[in-house]
């Protein structure tokens, strides 16, 4: 059980999207979908481990459009 002040999901112009349920072959679907290229993450930005901090607070200020990748050390 979720309680959610619904003023906030339209006044922020949020979006909902999920499923749920799925037959048996979509997940492994999806996964040779991402395997092939076909289905790509949209990446806002990549970070180092030693940014976090910044990640983090660009993150909160939530005006970026896709992911964060933190990229670990190699």
């Amino acid at each position: 059980m979720v309680t959610m002040d619904m003023r906030d999901f339209y006044l922020k112009d949020l979006s909902l999207n999920g499923c749920i349920a799925w037959d048996e072959p979509v997940f492994p679907n999806l996964i040779e979908y991402i395997e092939k290229g076909e289905i790509k993450p949209l990446l806002a930005k990549t970070y180092e481990p030693k940014d976090l901090a910044i990640a983090q607070q660009e993150f909160l200020k939530k005006i970026h459009f896709g992911n964060f990748l933190l990229v670990p050390p190699q």
